[in-house]
């Protein structure tokens, strides 16, 4: 393997983040140039005042959107992996679930949400809920695919050496699925940020999204921007813990991604 020195981890971090910077700096300089409204869209500077201003805030409504959404995103993947399992094992139960799993993705979710809450309440159940169901399919899809993916051939020649459906899914299914699980993964983590968000929007006590309410409705729309702030960090930061359990889930495909050098 390659290794990485000081100066490739500087070009990698610079790839990564000056078209970030260079962004920054042409709306900061936009919005002083045509001395646009803070009301209208606020520079980048007034944001992380704003951000700085009202860390302890912005903290109390994050923890709650980040409890909702890891506790949404790990009930989806258990969910998922079960479905995905009894798909594979049986196709009569896959013919009857799999429209259904497309038809759970057909309905916005926005639509659901304003249910859930009169259904539900104000708590963190509507929330929890929303999250599942923007994360649980894309796991399960892809995930299912990598369990059917497997080569006929392998499984025939470990049946003729007299392995059970048990030997055959740990040995060879599911270390096939993994790929495809932890894809799924992280296209979920993104979206159970999102689906919180969502649900507090519609309805909700506490939480970034209420927090985005409140702002809106004072025309703070430099505080909106710094829970959208928040919001892609978490994103970010969710992605990146997904990324370091597959690289150690994962040996036989162990390439140190660039963000680990």
């Amino acid at each position: 393997m390659k290794k990485f020195t000081n100066t490739d981890r500087i070009k990698s971090f610079a790839i990564m983040f000056l078209p970030t910077i260079i962004f920054m700096f042409l709306w900061e300089l936009i919005i002083h140039q045509f001395k646009i409204a803070p009301w209208i869209l606020p520079s980048p500077s007034q944001i992380f005042v704003s951000l700085f201003e009202q860390r302890f805030l912005l903290w109390s409504h994050t923890k709650v959107t980040l409890f909702e959404s890891v506790i949404g995103f790990g009930i989806a993947v258990l969910l998922s992996f079960i479905i995905a399992f009894l798909l594979d094992l049986t196709p009569l139960v896959k013919k009857v679930v799999y429209p259904f799993l497309i038809i759970s993705q057909t309905i916005p979710i926005i639509t659901i949400a304003p249910l859930l809450v009169i259904w539900f309440g104000y708590d963190l159940a509507p929330k929890i809920f929303v999250v599942i169901l923007v994360c649980f399919f894309p796991v399960t899809i892809n995930m299912l695919h990598g369990l059917e993916s497997v080569d006929p051939e392998i499984i025939a020649l470990l049946k003729i050496m007299g392995a059970n459906k048990q030997q055959i899914f740990r040995y060879v299914k599911l270390p096939n699925s993994l790929n495809g699980f932890f894809s799924g993964l992280k296209i979920s983590a993104t979206y159970s940020i999102m689906g919180a968000v969502i649900g507090e929007w519609l309805g909700a006590k506490a939480g970034l999204g209420e927090y985005m309410r409140r702002s809106m409705r004072s025309f703070s729309v430099d505080r909106t921007f710094s829970a959208i702030v928040v919001i892609t960090a978490l994103s970010f930061a969710l992605l990146l813990c997904i990324r370091w359990i597959e690289f150690m889930s994962m040996p036989w495909l162990r390439k140190k991604p660039s963000w680990m050098e």
